[in-house]
């Protein structure tokens, strides 16, 4: 079994600056697409988790309390369809094992039926959905380079593995060598 390793803080310069190359490829071949951001998920993950923990913060320090109520709305989802989902034993749960996706977006959608009857929509779009919308941008944006290749199969034949490349794997995008 590999072992789960944190990713390293990538470069400003590399992540945003001189060094990033922003190209966007289109949606005619979606599998393009898809390949660059995986990579780039994978690549700058902890970039990523640090634009989404600056953000979060600085909507937090304004907006202390909607955050507050924002957050335990959307966990209080999470929380509430997972135990449902783990505990229910029943065939029409274990269809849901087949589509990751529909749990995630009732997930999301009950999330944000809780969020708007506690009136904190605008501090939960900035607060958590905003990070989210920024890293994939970029993900979609930001050409590979050199390093992100290397690293990509080196991870790819090493006995290490990423936070974002287990989480990837449990949504159903293997990692292949030839990516």
């Amino acid at each position: 079994m590999k072992r789960v390793v944190t990713a390293p803080i990538r470069s400003l310069d590399d992540f945003l600056l001189e060094g990033a190359r922003l190209q966007f490829i289109g949606f005619k071949d979606p599998e393009p697409l898809v390949n660059r951001i995986i990579n780039n998920l994978l690549y700058y993950q902890t970039n990523y988790l640090l634009v989404f923990i600056i953000n979060f913060i600085l909507v937090g320090i304004a907006h202390p309390v909607q955050i507050v109520l924002a957050f335990s709305a959307v966990v209080t989802a999470f929380v509430g369809i997972l135990y449902v989902y783990v505990t229910n034993n029943k065939p029409e749960s274990r269809r849901f094992k087949i589509y990751p996706g529909v749990c995630a977006a009732i997930v999301m959608f009950a999330g944000y039926v809780l969020v708007y009857i506690l009136s904190s929509v605008a501090v939960f779009m900035f607060g958590i959905a905003l990070p989210v919308l920024v890293c994939l941008l970029h993900a979609m944006l930001r050409m590979r380079n050199i390093k992100n290749k290397i690293n990509r199969h080196v991870e790819l034949i090493g006995v290490e593995r990423t936070p974002m490349g287990v989480l990837l794997e449990y949504l159903g995008h293997e990692q292949e060598a030839g990516s």
